[in-house]
Order: structure tokens, then C-alpha cells, then sequence
């Protein structure tokens, strides 16, 4: 058969039968959409986390439905984030051709660690996964959210660690004999699936606020961490393509892939994919921390505005119970007596009412009438001798 391999023309082959390789054919773009292999493992973990969060969606809306409340109070784009595009990218990170050529290309294995590391976090974070823990069952619920909201939590969440962790663990692994392990053993390549999502959850849950958190930080605070990640990024990809040293030698070399871009190559290539794509994946997201940021500002100037307002209508009410509760005041002469039961006519009530009294009355009624509001500056002592009362 090798024979007639050979003679029917096939060159690529016919190297890779003399070097021993065993690995995928040559990546072409047909290949790229039809290659696909099982993980179960990782089939496994979907299958629970996808048909546990469409059972949590089904209860919460019927319980909706039960109470005659409105049933679209859970939104129908969060398990489309979160079974479409976080775990439908999970399948695509391991399953298709990225999961196939991952052993042999290292710019696949680098593809596979952008989506690992953020784009599947991302989506997953979108989906609101333990509000709607919480809401499926209060009781767990209620202990979860004092676990979360808890002083070690605090610390571990806070925006620098996780940053940290984002990089570092992706750089560690690339950077170490972690690298090669993953390529010998099904246990370590599993856990290690989930050790770069791990602290990519974590990042985006801890700033986009969608789930209860630890501490809320600012929108603010969380541009500068978001761009700080995207500088992390750059940095990593840039270590990968300026070291001299080809990442996982021994490997590669026994591997003997006869077709593709030579090994220097394929790691430079490989750099250029962590950071291009891992800044592509972070630019927008820092576009929507800037749209949170603008949002939660005109949120609190609305809130400003009705505090303001609240307090405006509060003193206007006062002052007009105060000015209902003022009654004239009568002064009678020396000498005048009342009679128990007599009728004072208002000319009589007048005549007990001396000038001066009448005096005091307009004086009294003058200083009860309600005064016109002043502005704030006329009272400040920094502007008082700026405005003048006018003629």
C-alpha cells in the first residue's frame, strides 16, 4: 500500500511515512470546517452545565407563570450567551479543528488558549449563571451570596489579583514543561481546560456586575483593569515571539510534522495570535465597560436629580402648612372686659383693637408673608456683593 501511495503521487505522505509522523493531514481550509474530534470528558461537563441552566431557565419561568407575573422576566438572550456562544466556543476550543491540529500546530494550541481564556469566560459570565442559582433555589441561594460576599472572596477577586491571574496562568503554561504535559496525559489536558477558564470567569464576573459580587467596583475602575488585560495580553504574545528558544523543542521535534510552517514559524505565529486575537477579544469588551461607565452616570445624575427635587417639593409643602397655621392676633385695651357669651360684631372686635395694635398686626401679617426663594449664590458670601438687589 505505501507503495502504491508513493506511485500514485503523494509527496507530503510519502515524508511523513519516512519521518514516522502520525498525526492530522494538512490544515487546509476544508479541513478547518470539516475536522472534528470527541472529548468526552469535556461532552460530559456541557451536557451538565447546559441542561441544568435550561432546567434553572424552565423553573424560574413557569414559577413566573405560576404567580401570573410576566414570564420574559428571565431574558432570552442569556442562555443564548451562555449554552450558545460560552459553550457552543467550549466545543470549538476542543472538539473542532482547533482541538484537532492543537497536538501539532502551536498557533492552534494558541487559539485555543484565547478562547479558554476569554471568550468562553465571557459568555458564560453574560449568561448570569448564579443569579439564576440563586433564584432556582433561595435557601442554597441566600448561603452562596454571604460565601461570595465574604472578606476572603473580597480579597481574591480584587481586580489586580485576578488580572494577574488572567496573564500569569496562560504565561506559566506556556513557559514551562506544563506545556508538553498536556500532550501526554488526558488528565492534565482536562484540568487544565479548566484552569485557564477558571480566572477568565472570574475576571469578567468580577466587572461586568451582571451576578452578585464580592465588592461592586466602579466602571471606571474596571476600564483601567480591562486595559491593563489587554496590555497583560500584549505582553504575553510578544514573549512568545521574541524567545529564542523554541517553546516545547523536544516535542515538536519527535512529532517530525512534515508539512506547515517550520517550528520558528509556527511559534511566532503563535505570539502573534495570543496577542492580536486576545486584544481583539478585549477591545470591545473595554468598549462596553466605556458604555456601562456612561450609562451608570446618567443613572446617578437621574437619582441626583429626583433626591433634589424630593427635597424641593418637601420644603414647599412646609412652608405652606406653616403659613395655614398662622391666625391674626387681637390685643384688647385696658379696662375692656368680656362678657362670657357675648357677641362681638367685627366692628366691635375692631374697636377693641387699639392703633397700635393695628401697627403690630401689619407688621405681624407682613412678616408672615411668604418670602421669595433665594438662590444659592445670593447667600454665599463669595457672591453677595456681586448681586444687588434691584429698585
Amino acid at each position: 500500500m505505501r507503495t502504491a501511495l508513493v506511485a500514485a503521487g503523494a509527496p507530503g505522505l510519502t515524508r511523513a511515512l519516512a519521518s514516522g509522523y502520525h498525526g492530522p493531514p494538512k490544515l487546509t481550509v476544508t479541513r478547518a470546517l470539516t475536522e472534528w474530534t470527541l472529548d468526552p470528558w469535556i461532552l460530559v461537563l456541557i451536557v451538565l452545565l447546559g441542561g441544568a441552566y435550561l432546567a434553572g431557565v424552565r423553573r424560574v419561568r413557569r414559577g413566573r407563570q405560576s404567580q401570573s407575573r410576566d414570564n420574559t422576566t428571565w431574558s432570552v438572550a442569556r442562555p443564548i450567551w451562555f449554552c450558545g456562544f460560552g459553550l457552543g466556543f467550549l466545543v470549538i476550543a476542543t472538539m473542532s479543528w482547533v482541538g484537532v491540529y492543537q497536538p501539532v500546530l502551536m498557533y492552534a494550541r494558541a487559539v485555543q488558549t484565547v478562547l479558554l481564556v476569554l471568550l468562553v469566560p465571557l459568555f458564560l459570565a453574560l449568561g448570569r449563571p448564579l443569579t439564576l442559582a440563586t433564584t432556582v433555589f433561595p435557601r442554597a441561594g441566600a448561603r452562596l451570596e454571604a460565601v461570595i460576599r465574604c472578606r476572603l472572596a473580597q480579597i481574591l477577586t480584587f481586580p489586580a489579583i485576578t488580572t494577574f491571574a488572567l496573564v500569569a496562568v496562560p504565561f506559566v503554561m506556556y513557559f514551562t514543561s506544563w506545556y508538553t504535559a498536556v500532550f501526554h496525559s488526558t488528565t492534565v489536558r482536562e484540568l487544565t481546560y479548566l484552569v485557564l477558564m477558571a480566572p477568565g470567569y472570574v475576571f469578567f464576573w468580577t466587572l461586568l456586575r451582571v451576578d452578585p459580587v464580592p465588592k461592586e467596583y466602579s466602571y471606571a475602575v474596571s476600564m483601567w483593569i480591562t486595559g491593563a488585560e489587554v496590555i497583560g495580553d500584549a505582553f504575553f504574545g510578544i514573549a512568545v515571539i521574541a524567545d529564542q528558544n523554541l517553546i516545547g523543542a523536544p516535542y515538536y521535534h519527535a512529532l517530525a510534522r512534515p508539512w506547515g510552517p517550520a517550528l520558528a514559524t509556527d511559534q511566532v505565529i503563535a505570539g502573534g495570535v495570543l496577542w492580536i486575537l486576545g486584544d481583539l477579544v478585549g477591545l470591545p469588551f473595554l468598549a462596553a465597560q466605556l458604555i456601562h461607565l456612561m450609562r451608570e452616570d446618567e443613572s446617578d445624575a437621574a437619582r441626583i436629580d429626583a433626591e433634589l427635587d424630593a427635597q424641593q417639593a418637601q420644603q414647599a409643602q412646609q412652608a405652606q402648612q406653616a403659613q395655614l397655621q398662622i391666625t391674626p392676633r387681637a390685643t384688647a385695651t385696658p379696662g375692656t372686659t368680656f362678657t362670657p357669651g357675648a357677641i362681638f360684631t367685627p366692628g366691635a372686635l375692631a374697636a377693641t383693637v387699639t392703633p397700635g395694635d393695628r401697627a403690630d398686626e401689619g407688621d405681624l401679617s407682613d412678616s408672615n408673608e411668604p418670602q421669595e426663594p433665594q438662590l444659592w449664590w445670593e447667600n454665599d458670601p463669595r457672591f453677595t456683593s456681586r448681586f444687588k438687589p434691584s429698585s
